[in-house]
């Protein structure tokens, strides 16, 4: 009894499912507004010539924002998988998730390129009175460790293969 209670209780996750859904559809409508806001100030010329500078950060906020839609995505479709149905139509082979390995590796992935993206954007706003040094050592080390993480990952998986 206890253990059918237990294992019907995988489908609360619906609920986490649900919200980050929900949560990436807002991203995405929300970058698409800003993607419309964008292309009518470029298309008014409301951006002046000299203000590429700008242009550039707002094209990289977008893409921080459609990246950090993905990551909500994936993960969405991750936890789906794993727990409430594993067999889902029409997702393309690279989102097949079999195993929380699976899904933490895919999420690394994105949030190595959120990070960078996150840098970027720094960089290309940087005024000069700010360290970008020490934030920059900050985001290297964090991708270095989710890149050792994925490594030992990896290496525990092929060593479990050849079991």
């Amino acid at each position: 009894m206890v253990g059918r209670v237990v294992g019907a209780s995988r489908y609360l996750l619906i609920v986490a499912v649900i919200c980050l859904f929900a949560a990436a559809l807002a991203l995405l409508i929300f970058g698409a507004y800003e993607t419309y806001h964008l292309l009518s100030a470029l298309l008014t010329s409301a951006i002046a010539s000299g203000e590429a500078k700008k242009l550039i950060l707002a094209c990289i906020e977008l893409a921080d924002l459609f990246l950090l839609a993905t990551v909500l995505y994936i993960t969405a479709a991750g936890l789906y998988e794993l727990f409430i149905d594993d067999k889902l139509p029409l997702l393309p082979s690279w989102l097949v998730i079999h195993d929380l390995d699976d899904l933490k590796s895919k999420l690394i992935g994105v949030v190595v390129v959120v990070l960078g993206v996150l840098f970027l954007g720094q960089v290309v706003s940087w005024d000069g009175s700010r360290d970008l040094l020490g934030y920059g050592a900050a985001i290297a080390l964090m991708i270095g460790a989710l890149t050792y993480f994925l490594a030992q990952n990896h290496k525990h998986d092929e060593d479990k293969k050849a079991e």
